[in-house]
């Protein structure tokens, strides 16, 4: 039931994390701030459909 995805930067839209995750542990998507390389700063980045 792992299922990888790509978090992506809200404010510049970049993808910039690839992650795993158990569907059956976390069904919503993924909300984390973390730091964006091209903004150069922590934001935060959702998953991508």
């Amino acid at each position: 039931m792992r299922v990888q995805f790509v978090l992506k930067c809200t404010v510049c839209s970049h993808e910039n994390y690839y992650y795993e995750k158990n569907k059956k542990n976390h069904p919503d998507r993924m909300e984390v701030k973390k730091f964006c390389k091209n903004c150069n700063k922590q934001t935060m980045h959702k998953e991508k459909k």
